[in-house]
């Protein structure tokens, strides 16, 4: 969703080809309105060879699984931002313990993004769910749930299956 107005000026924005793409632009003063992908950040929480998974109270994608995981705010480092999402919808404090990917994604209804995600290791606290969720639950990789929320959270996890899947088949 673009803003429709310059941000400099005020003037009503138009469109223009630029650099191969329709870009608002201001015919006023010039200013040119470039879409930001949406930065988020997630925690791989283990324990057994099991990821945990929220269940979503909201929509988009109420009722699916998802990692405890959101938006970064402006001022917030990608990790900084995943730790305090983890205690926000967990109550759980984890350190992370290692940068595993960042995933983009072009099917969420808010926009398209990138996450980062990082590996946790639970420090302390035990499993408080905020309203966002309505079930916390941990999944071996075989038993991952069906429904998993878009959004980058479907890669992730499908991301960790493959690798637990392997670490198991290793054994």
């Amino acid at each position: 969703m673009s803003p429709h107005y310059c941000f400099q000026c005020g003037h009503e924005l138009e469109l223009r080809r630029m650099d191969q793409r329709e870009r608002e632009v201001c015919p006023a003063c010039g200013w040119i309105y470039y879409a930001q992908l949406k930065v988020g950040s997630a925690m791989l929480i283990e324990r057994d060879n099991q990821l945990l998974l929220l269940q979503r109270n909201y929509e988009p994608w109420q009722g699916s699984w998802m990692l405890p995981a959101g938006y970064v705010e402006a001022d917030e480092d990608p990790q900084d931002a995943a730790h305090r999402e983890v205690f926000e919808e967990t109550g759980l404090i984890v350190e992370a313990s290692e940068f595993i990917h960042a995933y983009y994604f072009s099917d969420d209804p808010r926009g398209n993004g990138v996450s980062f995600v990082y590996k946790a290791r639970l420090i302390s606290g035990e499993i408080k769910l905020n309203e966002e969720s309505t079930a916390a639950q941990y999944f071996s990789w075989h038993e991952i749930p069906p429904y998993l929320t878009k959004g980058g959270h479907d890669q992730i996890i499908s991301g960790w299956q493959s690798q637990a899947r392997q670490r198991e088949n290793q054994k």
